[in-house]
């Protein structure tokens, strides 16, 4: 009962883990112990990052690729597989939004957020289902952690189109390979943020961030502790009977009526 949320020793890959909600959960692993392999399209941020939370009691690893083309995917999964001979945790965290009026939304806009918020996270756990294999096993399951949105749940507040619908996807493909992956000892679950700290939340924050915390039950926004908490649960042995389950981090946005403001706001 001491170990429920232990991580140290393994291996986890974190998308779009250099900034926002995706280094908080990076930052939690390598804290606590694991070997870390983070991506993002900007390598001298990337690798700025993974240099920084090295020093915290982890490992952690810079592998820059633009998951919004499937080279990109293809990439990343080649890279971990040259040094790494399993995955026991991957996060797939990569994202984009685009906010535009609903009569002028563009078409390159919706497919720029489903590319990367969708199809990107099918593939690269398609690509890495070796490595998640061979991680899998009866007593410790392999674990794919999906990051949806409370965007995905309720419909949000701005005109996001695109990016509500891809996290409702999100949702539903967390299921579906979990019912799938189960018999392989592979469970997939998915988180649905609120609002948190991020460069994608900044715009939205600084113009109605006050109206954010008040609406919200718990009233404040979500803190890199609160994620790295979620996350850590969905890694460790705490939730090894937990799998197609999508769990709310949002101070309670989504399920006791707040704001309707989710992770996807456009700055």
């Amino acid at each position: 009962m001491r170990n429920l949320f232990d991580v140290s020793g393994k291996v986890a890959v974190v998308t779009g883990g250099s900034r926002g909600i995706g280094e908080m959960i990076a930052r939690g692993y390598v804290e606590n112990g694991a070997t870390v392999y983070i991506s993002s399209r900007k390598a001298a941020v990337c690798d700025r990052i993974a240099e920084e939370l090295s020093r915290h009691g982890g490992r952690c690893v810079s592998l820059p690729f633009d998951l919004s083309a499937m080279a990109g995917v293809e990439g990343l999964a080649a890279a971990v597989a040259e040094r790494e001979e399993r995955v026991d945790i991957l996060v797939n965290n990569a994202g984009a939004s685009w906010g535009a009026g609903i009569d002028d939304y563009p078409e390159n806009g919706w497919d720029k957020v489903m590319d990367l918020n969708v199809k990107s996270v099918f593939f690269l756990t398609q690509k890495l289902l070796p490595l998640l294999r061979a991680a899998a096993g009866a007593e410790h399951p392999a674990r794919v952690i999906n990051i949806a949105s409370i965007n995905g749940i309720e419909p949000p507040a701005m005109e996001t189109y695109a990016y509500s619908s891809s996290k409702a996807a999100v949702i539903m493909l967390t299921r579906h390979l979990a019912k799938r992956l189960a018999p392989e000892r592979i469970l997939v679950n998915a988180i649905a943020p609120g609002p948190f700290e991020s460069q994608m939340m900044a715009g939205t924050l600084a113009s109605h961030g006050e109206a954010i915390v008040e609406q919200n039950p718990l009233k404040r926004i979500g803190t890199p502790e609160d994620m790295a908490g979620v996350a850590l649960f969905l890694a460790g042995r705490a939730s090894a009977y937990t799998t197609g389950a999508v769990i709310p981090c949002d101070g309670g946005s989504a399920e006791l009526g707040g704001s309707g403001f989710g992770t996807g706001m456009p700055a």
